[in-house]
């Protein structure tokens, strides 16, 4: 198996609703972003996977020296073999990576956050970030696009959060600031028991707008002149924006019970939809 064909069988057995975007890319970015998107499955599946914290760290530190490795032209693993033509072609920062890892490891810390500005640098980390490198990847001409990147990557995190309410909970993981929780009489037992109310619901419908507010401040940041370059990104954007309203027309609470999900087609007509508009 090549470095290529390990990124892309991780990426197509992850199921992500990015994959379906990545297909209307030329051969190359398509190559780079499906690294890029293999290296932060297989960071995050080290979080999600070991249930020895001292192995998950050991795996972590041992990216980061992977991550100089890379950049020194040495790489070992096939993500980052993967990944050696694509940081040099796109310019792609190491810290970048680096900080991807340091999100994942607030994983191994913490399974709380107290308010949302301590959440708001676990989305920096794990998803700002990898909006970053992807818009590099998909090119621009206006550097005010990579404040659309980074605040469609925190569009995209809230979502995530929103929809694995239940998900997380069952792990012993609340990412809703917790701040807010006791703003709408809602307890940790009630996350960690599904209790669904009319509390909850509130609680959720407001970290819905809260992520709506960060999609339609990525959407005005987009020079029009970078729309075509980064229509990969407006793809994602219409999946999970999409899907973030699904969550909200079924009653939101109800994501402590069920994972809320469009199928295949629907994200293929959704991506079909910004192509065209964006030819």
């Amino acid at each position: 198996m090549t470095p290529q064909q390990y990124c892309q069988e991780k990426t197509a057995k992850s199921g992500s609703s990015f994959y379906y975007s990545f297909i209307f890319l030329p051969q190359q970015k398509r190559d780079a972003i499906t690294a890029l998107y293999a290296f932060c499955r297989e960071v995050d599946d080290i979080v999600d996977e070991c249930t020895d914290l001292h192995v998950a760290q050991t795996k972590l530190n041992w990216w980061r020296s992977e991550i100089d490795s890379l950049y020194q032209n040495k790489p070992q693993h096939p993500i980052s073999k993967a990944l050696l033509n694509p940081i040099k072609t796109y310019n792609l920062a190491a810290e970048h990576f680096i900080e991807i890892i340091d999100g994942m490891e607030m994983d191994l810390n913490f399974n709380r956050y107290e308010d949302f500005k301590q959440l708001q640098l676990y989305c920096y980390r794990v998803a700002s970030v990898v909006g970053l490198l992807s818009a590099q990847i998909f090119g621009f001409n206006n550097r005010k696009t990579m404040k659309f990147a980074h605040d469609l990557g925190m569009a995209f995190q809230l979502t995530n959060i929103t929809r694995d309410v239940g998900e997380d909970a069952r792990r012993n993981r609340i990412y809703l600031p917790l701040d807010e929780l006791e703003k709408f009489n809602v307890t940790e037992e009630d996350i960690l028991h599904s209790r669904e109310s009319e509390a909850v619901k509130q609680l959720l419908d407001y970290q819905i707008e809260r992520a709506e507010s960060y999609y339609d401040r990525a959407l005005r940041e987009l020079p029009a002149e970078d729309r075509k370059n980064q229509r990969v990104g407006l793809m994602m954007a219409a999946i999970y924006r999409t899907l973030l309203r699904e969550i909200k027309a079924d009653g939101a609470q109800k994501v402590l019970n069920a994972r809320t999900s469009l199928g295949a087609m629907r994200k293929l007509y959704l991506s079909m939809q910004v192509l065209i508009k964006n030819l």
